[in-house]
């Protein structure tokens, strides 16, 4: 089946129209499968949507990625609004679909499993369904697990995954095989930037072999880096866990003399957890996240900081980010992790050393200071109610989107409407915190930390840095 020539790389599937709109619409299987099938969507004859008027998404339908327009701006870019179709090009009994989970750990993982076995049974009647086991090199290495409405039945009350995850083990060739073989016709993909990179590679080998496989990416990143989409799932689950060791870190700090407590947070490249967390707990003094450069000594510094915050109040709260400040430490590491992420130091582990070496040896200041890390405990609980309702639209829009012959897509939130995104568009980029952004400005407000950066920084920041997509006041995300 592998062949040694190089896929073409077709261009993005672009749809214009008047007053400047633009629908970046995602691939279809009748794109490059002519004559399919079509079928009458089983959902018309199912008691539970019987009730509802207009449950078909119209063909024409589209949600905007920027909702705070101008009175003369163009209409701007759109995506294809996600949802169940009049006509469906499965039929249920030829589906044969698989679940994989790759990257690391996050709260919704069983949730979105559950409902993607659930909702192709229960809307579609599709009883084949199996589940990858330990990532993408569970394609060609492992056993696969069967799945139905028993086996996943209360999986969301656990963390985790069900089935087992890993970085890696990405070989295109290897997993088409082994799709093809399997007679699989729907891959479901969950994980973060880099797992629906791979995703794409093999949505583009299958298009290349013309096999009849819908491709499938469901968002998965706990630290919320994922850009065009409003949030990932897990994210809210993340910061309400945050709350519980922040919370610990104050009560630690307010009950010894000059206590400091501080908390590290997920947040390799992006600090959103960090950031909403501390808005919400309103007792962190400062906050660190890897998109605001700072500095530990002299005018203005982090250290000066503490001592007049311990001076004021007597204690003090500190949360880091464990992407913030890697340019400060001296041994800078090339190495990476098997997803192609750079290995961090422990940049808050450090900190805290250097503030304990600051006040003892320079300040001759006693400090109590405690550090607390639970980062892999937040990772690991089961998603909270916000987030299962959110895994629950996530799931069955991407199984929508399958039964309807899309593919080579992502499932995900945009302005507070399911959508179908190109998965070129989720892997072009990261989506990070905007620190010229009024989000920013409301956390320095509500910490009275120092910004660490002179005003030429910000100019330099507003001209030169194109912001990323970013979370507002409502919780939906647009380009600034």
């Amino acid at each position: 089946m592998a062949s040694s020539a190089s896929p073409e790389i077709p261009k993005p599937k672009i749809i214009t129209g008047p007053g400047g709109y633009v629908l970046e619409d995602v691939p279809h299987l009748s794109d490059y499968i002519p004559d399919l099938p079509v079928y009458t969507n089983p959902l018309q004859d199912n008691p539970a949507y019987s009730v509802v008027k207009q449950y078909f998404v119209h063909v024409d339908d589209t949600v905007p990625q920027k909702v705070v327009v101008h009175k003369d701006s163009p209409r701007g870019v759109h995506f294809r609004r996600a949802g169940p179709r009049q006509k469906v090009y499965f039929h249920s009994d030829d589906v044969r679909a698989c679940i994989v989970t790759c990257g690391g750990l996050c709260p919704g993982l069983n949730t979105v499993i559950r409902e993607i076995v659930c909702g192709l049974y229960h809307m579609y009647g599709v009883k084949k369904v199996l589940g990858i086991d330990g990532g993408y090199r569970g394609f060609y290495a492992k056993n696969t697990v069967h799945l139905d409405s028993k086996v996943v039945n209360d999986i969301h009350k656990r963390g985790g995954t069900i089935l087992g995850t890993s970085r890696g083990g990405h070989d295109t060739t290897k997993i088409v095989d082994s799709i093809y073989d399997r007679g699989i016709n729907q891959v479901y993909i969950i994980g973060g930037d880099g797992t629906q990179r791979g995703a794409s590679v093999i949505f583009e080998e299958v298009r290349r072999r013309g096999l009849k496989v819908s491709v499938v990416g469901i968002p998965k990143t706990i630290d919320n880096d994922v850009p065009v989409i409003d949030k990932s799932f897990g994210f809210d689950t993340a910061v309400e866990e945050a709350q519980r060791a922040i919370n610990a870190a104050h009560v630690e700090a307010e009950s010894f003399e000059n206590g400091i407590g501080l908390v590290k947070l997920m947040g390799r490249y992006s600090g959103f957890i960090a950031m909403y967390a501390t808005l919400a707990s309103r007792d962190v003094d400062c906050c660190l996240i890897p998109e605001s450069p700072f500095y530990l000594e002299g005018p203005g510094g982090l250290f000066e900081y503490i001592e007049g915050r311990l001076k004021e109040n007597g204690h003090m709260v500190l949360v880091i980010a464990e992407g913030a400040g890697q340019e400060l430490l001296a041994e800078e590491t090339t190495q990476k992790d098997a997803s192609g992420n750079k290995l961090l130091q422990d940049v808050a582990l450090w900190v805290s050393q250097r503030i304990k070496d600051h006040f003892s040896k320079e300040r001759k200041m006693t400090i109590n200071l405690k550090y607390i890390d639970p980062t892999y405990m937040i990772r690991a609980v089961p998603s909270n109610a916000s987030d299962n309702v959110y895994c629950t639209l996530l799931a069955q829009s991407a199984v929508h989107g399958a039964m309807a012959g899309y593919t080579g897509y992502t499932s995900g939130l945009v302005n507070g409407r399911q959508t179908y995104i190109p998965f070129y568009r989720i892997t072009e980029k990261q989506n990070k915190v905007v620190i010229t952004d009024r989000m920013w400005a409301r956390l320095l407000s509500s910490t009275n930390q120092p910004s660490f950066l002179h005003p030429k920084d910000i100019i330099e920041d507003k001209v030169d840095e194109e912001p990323a997509t970013q979370l507002l006041d409502n919780g939906n995300c647009s380009p600034n």
